[in-house]
């Protein structure tokens, strides 16, 4: 830990004014939490949201305070908005049991911050400092912990671990994040009480993963929750592959390169960490799908990309993320294989933007990226996703359709032309016209479409008088019944021949 030094000038004027206000009406007020813990780590106070412990009950706060937010005023919490900022009081408290393992049952308010700290998780988040007399209050040996690079529990690990469960989770994170060691008797006891970690919402953990994913290197969190277990409730997927070896373009198994390929993603980008994370999750069955077809004890992953997306899509509905979440994560993992060579057709660029999505083409670059270097071999820019992206760039600048809505036609046109009406055959036949067009862009005319569509719904048998079934066709579609039964049977058997 640097020597810091706390001086008024190094902290922002709405903390310090917000503090002092305390002080006005002759209540304590200190600075507690993670803000306290980076200080004595960077010698910097974030401009950010800010913990304040206070002696001052919570009605209290609410009429020193004019704009007040009462958030968890049963647990002595209200939230204050003052200078621009947004500050977050809670009145010293001691806790009592935690039957749920998350919420105390009863709260008794306390009259000293070295009673409130011992409720704390980690004695590294378990330093007060009183900003207007500029000291510190380190009761559990904080600051030494600090010197130590240590994670270590608040008093008794077990007791604490058992009052939340997602304390466990949070001693991985933040050994990962400030790339700290785990205390021997802190990270004894996590194992003894996963029983309780098991309880722990979903939600609670998901919002964990994201913030390890905030760190430099994720792995480390990663390899601390597969040490003591909490990654096998958590991502048992993932350890699928480990110690299982790849091929020779890889250095490490399939699990750490999975970790290392993480961690090579861009860090202000969680989604494309996660996408990085479970990219290869697939690889372990797929080997298995190939040595039970071939009895080969060779690495053959063939689509795994497509096993590893489904996997993943069921990965995070457990881990409840948001439904846009998930499915932009799927989608970079079900489309991170791709292999550019100079004998690619401009047609087969114009394929990959298709498939992969133009909004999606940085966030693929990106995976692509990490895990070439999560191999372990290749460390440098790559080449060739280097050409590939100036070949897009290049096939945009064009202007040449890439989808369906870039086509010169669209289904009300159909309809129309060939009077028709609306059902799948329309968007089966869109889709055709897109796949002829991305190798020949000059036909995306509007009479060149209709008579492409023309030919391929004759061969659907929408057109014709008889059905490919060798059924008779009435052509006019306007008089089939209002049911709309006579079409979908028209329809089922063009299909079917």
């Amino acid at each position: 830990m640097p020597e810091t030094v706390l001086t008024r000038e190094i902290i922002p004027k709405p903390l310090l004014d917000f503090v002092s206000e305390f002080r006005r009406h002759g209540k304590e007020a200190w600075l507690v939490g993670g803000t306290v813990r980076d200080f004595l780590l960077t010698g910097r106070i974030e401009n950010k949201d800010f913990d304040i412990a206070t002696n001052a009950r919570p009605k209290e706060v609410q009429r020193i305070f004019r704009k007040t937010i009462p958030t968890g005023i049963a647990h002595g919490t209200v939230t204050v908005l003052y200078g621009g900022q947004t500050f977050e009081v809670t009145t010293y408290r001691s806790d009592g049991t935690y039957s749920d393992g998350r919420h105390p049952d009863t709260v008794c308010f306390s009259d000293t911050i070295e009673e409130d700290l011992m409720r704390r998780d980690f004695t590294v988040n378990a330093i007060a400092c009183d900003l207007v007399d500029l000291r510190f209050v380190d009761p559990y040996g904080g600051m030494a912990d600090l010197d130590r690079r240590l994670i270590r529990a608040v008093g008794d690990p077990l007791a604490r671990f058992r009052e939340d469960g997602l304390r466990t989770l949070r001693a991985c994170r933040f050994a990962g994040r400030l790339e700290f060691e785990i205390d021997d008797a802190t990270e004894a006891a996590i194992p003894l009480t996963l029983d309780v970690f098991r309880q722990v919402a979903a939600e609670r953990v998901r919002d964990e993963l994201f913030k390890i994913m905030e760190s430099e290197r994720p792995s480390i969190a990663l390899e601390a929750m597969r040490d003591t277990g909490l990654l096998e409730i958590i991502l048992p997927e993932l350890l699928e592959g480990h110690g299982v070896a790849q091929n020779e373009f890889h250095l490490h198994d399939i699990y750490y390169h999975n970790l290392y390929a993480c961690d090579a993603a861009p860090r202000d980008k969680p989604l494309v960490r996660f996408a990085a994370l479970l990219h290869d999750i697939g690889k372990r069955r797929a080997l298995d799908n190939a040595q039970r077809r071939t009895g080969s004890e060779d690495a053959i992953f063939h689509n795994h990309e497509n096993i590893g997306a489904r996997m993943a899509n069921a990965i995070l509905r457990r881990l409840k993320f948001s439904n846009s979440d998930r499915e932009h994560v799927v989608h970079l993992i079900r489309h991170h294989m791709f292999h550019y060579t100079d004998e690619w057709t401009d047609g087969a660029v114009r394929r990959l933007i298709r498939n992969a999505g133009i909004e999606n083409l940085p966030d693929l670059f990106d995976l692509r990226k990490a895990d070439r270097i999560g191999n372990g071999k290749k460390r440098g820019p790559s080449r060739t996703l280097e050409k590939l992206q100036q070949r897009i760039q290049r096939v945009l600048a064009e202007a040449n359709a890439i989808s369906v809505r870039d086509l010169a036609i669209d289904g009300n046109d159909l309809m129309e032309s060939f009077n028709i009406r609306p059902g799948r055959i329309i968007g089966d036949c869109l889709a055709h016209l897109l796949e002829r067009i991305l190798d020949e862009p000059e036909k995306n005319t509007r009479e060149a479409l209709l008579a492409e569509a023309r030919e391929f719904l004759g061969a659907q048998g929408v057109l014709s008088g008889i059905t490919p079934a060798g059924l008779p066709q009435n052509t006019n579609q306007k008089e089939a019944s209002p049911s709309g039964i006579l079409g979908f049977f028209r329809r089922l058997f063009g299909r079917a021949g």
